[in-house]
C-alpha cells in the first residue's frame, strides 16, 4: 500500500508594502486586483494568501475598511483559502510617521487596525528594528508590551498569529516567549523570512546553514513556512521543501524571476507547484492547509 505524499502548503504573498504598479507591471494593489490575482492563485496550487493592503494612491495602509474590502473579494472567490493579513502594513503611506530627529516610524495604530479585517490569521512582528528605503530610517517600535498587545487582541478576536522571524533572535526571545506565555495554541505557524538583510537591521541572509540554524531554534509544535527574498531561487526552494517546511512565493518576495526578469503571482506559483511534485510532494489545499495549521473548517 503506497504512502500518500507529504503537502506542501504554499501561501501567495501578491502585494507587498512597498512595490507600487510603477516600479513593477504586475503587482496588484487594489482589492478587485489582489483578489483576481489570488483566485488564479489558488486555482495553481496556492491554499494561503498573505495580503497587504493599499491606498488609491498604492501606499501602505493597514486601514481596516481596505482590509475587509479585499478579504470579502478574496472569499468570493476562494471560499476555503486561508486569509492572513499583515499588520505591519509597509513603510509609506499611513504607515509612516515622522520623528522629530528626522527619523520615521511605523504607525502602531495603523498596525493594531490591521486586526480589524476579518482574517483568519494575521503577522505578529514582535521585533524592533530600523528599515531602510527610499532615502528613510524608519523605525518599527515593539518592545514585549507592545508584542503582548497584539498577541491579546487576536487571541479575543479569533485571530490565529503567523510568527515572523527575521532572525534567530526574533525566535528566542520575542517568538518563544509569547508563545510560552500561552498566546498561541499549536500548531505554531512561524514564517522565517530570509533575505532582508539589506532593509531591516538585524535581519539574515538565506544560506543552508542559516536556515538549518534557525530551523533548529523553532518552538515546539510549530510549522515553518519560509519567504526567500530576491530572485525566485529554486534550489533554496527545494532546501526549504526537504528540511519539512513549506513556502511562500509571489511579487512580495521575488519581483523577478531566476534569470532578473520581471515575473508574476501566478508564475510564481505554478514553477513552486511544478517543484513541489518534482520532490514528490502535493500543494496541500486550502482544507488541508486548515488542517496543518489548526484553523475550523469552511463550511456552506
Amino acid at each position: 500500500m503506497s504512502t500518500p505524499a507529504r503537502t506542501a502548503i504554499v501561501t501567495i504573498a501578491p502585494t507587498g508594502g512597498g512595490l507600487t504598479r510603477a516600479q513593477h507591471p504586475h503587482v496588484p494593489t487594489q482589492p478587485g486586483q489582489i483578489a483576481e490575482d489570488v483566485a488564479r492563485c489558488v486555482a495553481a496550487g496556492a491554499s494561503v494568501a498573505a495580503l497587504h493592503a493599499r491606498r488609491p494612491d498604492d501606499q501602505a495602509t493597514c486601514d481596516a475598511a481596505t482590509y475587509r474590502r479585499i478579504n470579502d473579494l478574496v472569499r468570493e472567490r476562494c471560499p476555503q483559502v486561508v486569509v492572513n493579513n499583515s499588520t505591519g502594513g509597509g513603510i509609506d503611506g499611513d504607515m509612516a510617521v515622522p520623528m522629530p530627529d528626522g527619523t520615521w516610524e511605523v504607525s502602531w495604530e495603523q498596525r493594531l487596525r490591521g486586526l480589524d479585517g476579518g482574517a483568519d490569521m494575521c503577522t505578529l512582528d514582535a521585533m524592533t528594528f530600523f528599515a531602510q528605503a527610499g532615502g528613510r530610517e524608519v523605525l518599527m517600535k515593539t518592545p514585549p508590551s507592545r508584542g503582548r498587545e497584539l498577541a491579546e487582541r487576536m487571541r479575543a478576536k479569533g485571530i490565529k498569529p503567523e510568527w515572523e522571524a527575521f532572525g534567530p533572535t526574533h525566535l528566542v526571545q520575542d517568538v518563544a516567549t509569547l508563545i510560552g506565555a500561552g498566546y498561541d495554541e499549536p500548531p505554531h505557524l512561524v514564517n522565517l523570512c530570509l533575505g532582508l538583510h539589506g532593509v531591516f537591521q538585524g535581519a539574515m541572509p538565506y544560506t543552508p546553514a542559516v536556515l538549518r540554524g534557525m530551523v533548529d531554534l523553532l518552538p515546539p509544535c510549530s510549522v515553518f513556512s519560509v519567504s526567500l527574498v530576491g530572485r525566485f531561487d529554486p534550489r533554496a526552494l527545494a532546501d526549504v521543501l526537504l528540511l519539512g517546511g513549506h513556502v511562500r512565493v509571489g511579487l512580495e518576495d521575488t519581483p523577478l524571476d531566476d534569470r532578473g526578469e520581471t515575473t508574476t503571482n501566478l508564475a510564481c506559483v505554478e514553477r513552486v507547484v511544478a517543484l513541489i511534485r518534482h520532490l514528490g510532494m502535493e500543494p496541500a489545499t486550502p482544507a488541508q492547509a486548515r488542517a496543518l495549521l489548526g484553523l475550523p473548517e469552511v463550511t456552506a
